[in-house]
């Protein structure tokens, strides 16, 4: 069952061509079983507190639809990718 989620994902500064590779495949893991409603790009914004020596981070807000599976499978992949700092995957009820 295809649901509402939002993501938000927080990459190390500095790295473009990584974010942009993980991107992509976040959006093929997504579009195997459902859409990308939209990704704002929110840019490099100062961290409210440090993480592992770094203050800044470039914020990427995704909405999308898709089922539980893809979304566990997202997840995995940017907990095991080195450019993610944090991330956040939450069920958008309506």
């Amino acid at each position: 069952m295809r649901r509402k989620y939002e993501a938000m994902i927080v990459f190390y500064p500095n790295r473009d061509e990584e974010r942009e590779k993980l991107m992509e495949r976040f959006r093929g893991i997504v579009e195997e079983d459902g859409e990308i409603i939209s990704v704002d790009e929110w840019g490099m914004r100062k961290l409210a507190y440090e993480i592992n020596y770094t203050n800044e981070g470039y914020y990427v807000l995704v909405n999308f639809e898709s089922t539980s599976t893809q979304v566990d499978e997202a997840d995995r992949v940017m907990r095991i990718t080195d450019c993610v700092m944090r991330k956040m995957i939450i069920r958008d009820d309506e």
